[in-house]
């Protein structure tokens, strides 16, 4: 005899919520880390941060208050993944460090992902956009199966855009989305704001000095699993205003808040 199952009544089915902050500090965290805690995130990617320790001593007693993996060979300047609210962060194995600013997470709590945390720096290390692979399309050769074995996201600063694309060249930031899309990935800003790749309304960089009208450009990205893209309960950009305005970073911020 098959008996049904029922649920008690009141009994609601469990809300597992993760908030995602991607963002480029253009250093000295230390001065702007109650910025970040503002955006109230789960996970932060924040590119061009200072390495734990310093953190700590500039913080003083309180600390940073944060799970923390960071990656680089400069200690004031690389990238770090913090974990807040129960979550849990930790540096998979292998780790590739010759890909310096790309680092393979994975993510515990109460939604567990896979996440490659990106600072791609196209013009170093000998990089030509013309011949070669850039560092985010070599880390998805990398990390293909750690992105394939769970669900994973891709996000930070990919410092590409289909505004700089050239016929043939290996860099251009479409193979990376058309990669992505390969591992059912798709970018939170361009599927939920119905706009294409380089038509982007709102940019994430106020480039070279910082002014309201430019230059532009939308280099920064969150991809997502596809089949979360329904349960975005929230996708914020942060305003110029706020960010660079107020002298903080020539980026401004991804927030997406996940419900599943």
């Amino acid at each position: 005899m098959i008996v049904p199952m029922v649920m008690s009544q009141g009994l609601a089915p469990e809300i597992r919520r993760m908030r995602l902050a991607i963002w480029n500090c253009s250093m000295a965290l230390h001065r702007k880390f109650d910025a970040m805690l503002g955006l109230q995130p789960d996970i932060a990617v924040i590119c061009e941060s200072a390495d734990p320790q310093r953190l700590h001593a500039w913080a003083g007693a309180d600390g940073i208050g944060a799970e923390t993996v960071w990656v680089g060979d400069n200690c004031n300047k690389g990238l770090a993944v913090f974990a807040f609210n129960g979550y849990r962060v930790s540096l998979a194995q292998p780790f590739h460090a010759r890909l310096r600013h790309l680092a393979p997470i994975r993510v515990g709590g109460p939604i567990e992902f896979n996440l490659l945390a990106v600072w791609a720096q196209n013009g170093s290390g000998g990089v030509t956009r013309k011949h070669q692979l850039g560092p985010l399309r070599r880390a998805l050769v990398k990390y293909r199966s750690f992105l394939a074995e769970r669900p994973s996201i891709v996000a930070g600063d990919f410092n590409n855009s289909v505004y700089w694309h050239r016929p043939g060249w290996r860099i251009n930031h479409a193979n990376a989305v058309a990669t992505l899309k390969e591992l059912g990935l798709a970018s939170a800003y361009h599927t939920l704001r119905g706009e294409a790749q380089g038509q982007e309304s709102v940019p994430t960089i106020y480039w070279r000095d910082r002014k309201k009208e430019g230059p532009t450009y939308h280099i920064d990205y969150v991809f997502l699993p596809a089949p979360w893209l329904v349960h975005v309960r929230e996708l914020l950009i942060g305003t110029f205003e706020d960010w660079c305005g107020a002298g903080l970073s020539d980026h401004v911020p991804i927030v997406v808040d996940i419900k599943l």
